[in-house]
């Protein structure tokens, strides 16, 4: 008798399994009244979304990571989106189509028959577009397809897609790779044990850092269940096409580090508009006392400078009568000694 073996199985990967590791304890879900606004809601920018983290390749719940609510929990914006994806799409067009016109086909310019007399249409030379081997006429040319697309605009769409397939618990964050692939490739199907290879579930995208693309690729059933994409090559387009995303810790970190320009605020030089009235006077009246301050510096500077210059006059003056005084004694010497002969 065939003795009853109890067969293994696999369970698909859900945010239910997050619940079978614990929570951390510095993690505090309710946040403090004196961070609510006024209708009692913690604004956006202050709350932060729990994501768990999976050890590859056996998929079991590792830990607990916090990231800012503004990259994984942004509402839907479908035309943020269809932007961004219409953008994506024209750069990637190569614009190279190109066909000659009846100035740029080789032959002569000789008329083909006679203008009258014929009785057929009239025509010009062999290169008409009217005729076979002829030009084209209005027909494409090397171009540019490329739009333009904000910066800020663009890196929303990103976090915008990324936040729709955490809602939806299609995203999948992995450790690292590179622990379980420097000892080799794993054995066994991994897309089929983790519930992603099964007939009408979808392919997966995997995205990952530079240099594990190849060792995933060379695991069995990788290119009938994913498409594995380095994060230079991944894009907006990527996030929404296939039916899940399983991504390296360090390529989201990556992702979510080039894309947030529109989270960056520029601090300028303006009054706030809650200062009061006797707030600005007194703001005025400082400023004045300062000034005053800085003038009678300056006009202090100003005396201190001119004193100097007199002084400095005077002593030039003493020094000029001394010279004129010794150059008359040496005069006056000079004449004596000659007698009264050199004076006539």
């Amino acid at each position: 008798m065939r003795p009853n073996v109890a067969q293994p199985f696999h369970l698909p990967i859900s945010r239910s399994m997050a619940t079978e590791t614990l929570l951390p304890t510095k993690y505090t879900p309710s946040p403090s009244s004196a961070a609510l606004t006024p209708a009692g809601v913690l604004p956006l920018e202050a709350q932060s979304v729990l994501t768990t983290i999976y050890r590859f390749p056996t998929m079991e719940p590792l830990r607990y990571t916090t990231y800012p609510a503004t990259h994984l929990r942004l509402p839907l914006r479908r035309d943020l989106l269809h932007r961004a994806i219409v953008f994506e799409g024209d750069a990637t067009r190569q614009g190279t189509a190109s066909t000659k016109t009846r100035y740029e086909v080789h032959g002569s310019n000789r008329k083909i028959r006679p203008q009258k007399g014929t009785g057929r249409a009239r025509l010009g030379d062999k290169k008409s577009p009217m005729l076979r081997g002829g030009g084209v006429a209005h027909g494409p040319k090397p171009r540019d397809f490329s739009t333009e697309l904000p910066r800020k605009m663009y890196d929303l769409a990103w976090r915008t897609a990324l936040s729709y397939r955490y809602s939806r618990g299609e995203l999948i964050v992995v450790d690292s790779f590179g622990d379980t692939l420097r000892e080799g490739v794993p054995q066994g199907n991994w897309f089929k044990a983790s519930g992603w290879g099964r007939p009408g579930d979808g392919k997966s995208l995997v995205i990952t850092m530079e240099g594990w693309k190849m060792w995933l690729e060379k695991m069995k059933g990788a290119s009938m269940s994913s498409t594995i994409k380095t994060v230079g090559t991944v894009d907006v387009k990527d996030l929404l096409k296939l039916a899940r995303v399983v991504v390296e810790k360090r390529a989201l970190d990556k992702i979510l580090k080039e894309h947030r320009s529109d989270l960056t605020k520029v601090r300028r030089g303006r009054i706030p508009r809650a200062l009061s009235s006797a707030s600005l006077l007194l703001a005025n009246e400082s400023a004045l006392s300062k000034e005053a301050v800085e003038t009678g510096e300056m006009e202090g500077e100003h005396e201190f400078v001119e004193a100097n210059e007199w002084v400095d006059v005077e002593k030039g003056e003493q020094e000029g009568d001394s010279t004129q005084a010794s150059e008359l004694e040496t005069t006056e010497g000079s004449q004596k000694a000659r007698g009264p002969e050199a004076s006539t």
